[in-house]
């Protein structure tokens, strides 16, 4: 009778994690896609969401790496400099990237207008200068920017930031070390996996013949 009993309870299916989700390499930004992105928060006066965005685009981080970053990471001496250095949370390995003069800029008006200092997190909830926002927080954001210019949030993702960028490098010079440097890829493979190129190449080279 216990057999019996056990073999007529219900089976619970187990439903699949990304069951209705868009999953995969999430597409970079397009040139127009973030010049939008960029004067809509300019014109709304965002000044915190302008500097994260425009650094987020520069630097190429993850966002783990984004929301980790510190006032002094960017500024040491109370102004964005031209080059920083950070240690990623991931491998564990420094990478350099470049902020852009109109990256700059925005980071010393956010820095300016929130009155931070060193050794506090650059961006912080409203909560307080102490508490860093989240990789969660910082995802909601980057739906809300994708989301105002009419794109669909759930085909874009915060690795669509940091693909923008070294996508349009490797497109305009084809030096694909370069770009494994600027992303801090250990192995150039992962490079090449990141940005897709071999299936870009491939449909490129494809479009070029005419039957």
């Amino acid at each position: 009778m216990q057999d019996d009993a056990n073999s007529e309870r219900p089976t619970l299916k187990r439903i699949p994690w990304n069951k209705g989700k868009l999953v995969g390499a999430k597409p970079p930004l397009r040139q127009k896609h973030v010049w939008a992105i960029r004067t809509k928060l300019q014109i709304e006066q965002r000044t915190r969401d302008l500097a994260m965005f425009n650094l987020a685009i520069d630097s190429k981080l993850r966002g783990c790496d984004v929301v980790a970053l510190r006032v002094e990471d960017v500024a040491p001496n109370g102004y964005s400099c031209d080059r920083a250095t950070v240690r990623q949370k991931k491998t564990g390995r420094p990478v350099r990237f470049e902020l852009t003069e109109q990256t700059r800029q925005a980071v010393d008006d956010y820095i300016r207008a929130a009155s931070k200092k060193p050794g506090q997190f650059l961006f912080t909830t409203g909560r307080g200068q102490e508490r860093g926002m989240t990789t969660r927080q910082y995802a909601r954001r980057v739906s809300e920017w994708i989301a105002s210019i009419g794109l669909d949030p759930h085909l874009f993702g915060t690795h669509s930031l940091r693909r923008t960028k070294a996508t349009l490098i490797y497109r305009r010079t084809g030096n694909l070390r370069a770009v494994q440097l600027l992303l801090g890829h250990t192995k150039i493979e992962s490079t090449v996996r990141y940005l897709g190129i071999e299936v870009d190449d491939a449909l490129a080279i494809a479009e070029q013949v005419d039957l």
